[in-house]
């Protein structure tokens, strides 16, 4: 090797060294993280006691302490409540249950997802065997991919567990889940969690039925073929129940009126997603009996028809505010505002208004939040809400669109009618 070669290599190793140190840097950070929040969840513990109950509260102090807590750590970090009530229960695993673990990844010795992998397969193991426990793994997880030691913590945590697996499957079934994930270039990704058994059969089910279309002639990949058999089971299939039948999924799309009629490429709006491509937009809007066509006028965006294709919908208001909110409107919240209820910001039995200036969708654990704890929140002109957590910061929302109360000379969207909740 000539020396010119020689030093290009050496060159290159130092760059990797300095990629090593600044994996290092990111460890030892992780480890300051962790101990920082874990100090904030035993002050906050420690001073629960110091929380004042109003007469009709349905929370105990500690209660009203652990959410306080998480859903504050989560709009400080930008993150959603569970990730940060993950974060918290990680930060306190390593404080007081796993200090080989800590050690380590203070020394920049792993990674914080292999401690994260640790931490997952420990929480069930007795304390007792936790040292055993690290002393097989750590050596594994600083020098393997984090794949690795998560096998073998789970071969390990099922010696150790004090529980049968089918005593443990019972339970863990009870949170099975599914939600959501949006996608660049008009795609999404929906994440589905449940018995491993399920999961199995259905994706042979819908294998078995991609490859026995997959032939000669069929121009889509065994990929493509399966993704849409799924696609059209979901959409088209009936439950053995017989729920389903006859139903269609229901999405509702706004369309601008010249990208409907084919004199524009403006891209639609699907609610809960975010823009999509004008054929497609055209294309759902054609389907009547499974959209709702909403069309605006494309200069000021005015609602100008929420289409006549279906009799039973939501009030003008609650079609307005879903449009305006689309999701949860508390700091760091992304459930859908289908699912999520409409909340007076100004409380109603304290002369609170029903109008569109002070309504927002919540979602029951927001809401719950907002009624029990010591947030506070006001809503200022375009929908925005400045929420002041129970530490006295201020986290602001945007509403997801920006709408007009109404046509031109339309009297404003509110109502006589009672609080909807």
């Amino acid at each position: 090797m000539s020396t010119s070669v020689g030093t290009t290599q050496e060159q290159l190793g130092r760059l990797f060294d300095a990629v090593v140190a600044a994996e290092r840097v990111i460890a030892r950070g992780h480890a300051v993280r962790a101990a920082a929040v874990d100090e904030v969840r035993r002050f906050s513990e420690d001073h629960a006691a110091e929380i004042l109950l109003s007469p009709n509260s349905r929370w105990d102090r500690d209660e009203i302490a652990r959410r306080e807590l998480s859903s504050e750590l989560a709009a400080t970090l930008h993150l959603p409540e569970p990730t940060a009530e993950n974060l918290i229960a990680e930060s306190r695993a390593l404080a007081d249950d796993l200090p080989a673990t800590r050690a380590a990844l203070q020394a920049g010795l792993i990674s914080y997802r292999h401690a994260q992998t640790l931490i997952g397969q420990a929480w069930s193991i007795p304390l007792t065997a936790l040292p055993a426990f690290e002393q097989v793994l750590l050596p594994i997880a600083e020098s393997q991919t984090v794949a690795k030691p998560k096998h073998t913590a789970r071969v390990l945590r099922e010696r150790l567990h004090p529980e049968t697996i089918a005593s443990r499957r019972a339970r863990s079934i009870q949170d099975r889940t599914s939600w959501l994930q949006a996608e660049p270039d008009g795609l999404a990704t929906l994440h589905l969690t449940t018995g491993a058994e399920l999961v199995q059969s259905i994706f042979n089910r819908a294998n078995d039925l991609a490859a026995s279309m997959n032939g000669a002639n069929e121009p889509r990949s065994l990929t493509q073929v399966r993704t849409d058999v799924l696609s059209d089971l979901l959409i088209n299939g009936v439950t053995p129940a017989g729920l389903g039948e006859g139903v269609r999924a229901s999405v509702q799309v706004t369309v601008p009126v010249l990208t409907l009629l084919g004199h524009s490429e403006e891209p639609g709006h699907l609610e809960g997603y975010g823009p999509i491509d004008p054929e497609t937009a055209r294309d759902l809007a054609s389907r009547a009996p499974s959209f709702t066509r909403l069309l605006t006028h494309p200069e000021t965006g005015v609602v100008l028809s929420v289409g006549r294709d279906r009799y039973k919908v939501p009030k003008r208001m609650r079609r307005f505010l879903r449009l305006r909110d689309e999701t949860c409107r508390f700091p760091g919240c992304n459930r859908s505002a289908r699912g999520s209820e409409v909340d007076h910001t100004h409380d109603w039995h304290l002369l609170g208004q029903t109008a569109h200036d002070n309504l927002a969708h919540l979602c029951k654990a927001s809401h719950d939040l907002k009624s029990e704890t010591r947030w506070r929140v006001v809503q200022t002109p375009g929908g925005i809400l400045t929420w002041t957590s129970p530490t006295g910061r201020d986290f602001v929302t945007q509403p997801a669109t920006v709408l007009p109360t109404g046509p031109p000379g339309a009297p404003p969207l509110q109502t006589s009618e009672p609080a909807p909740f």
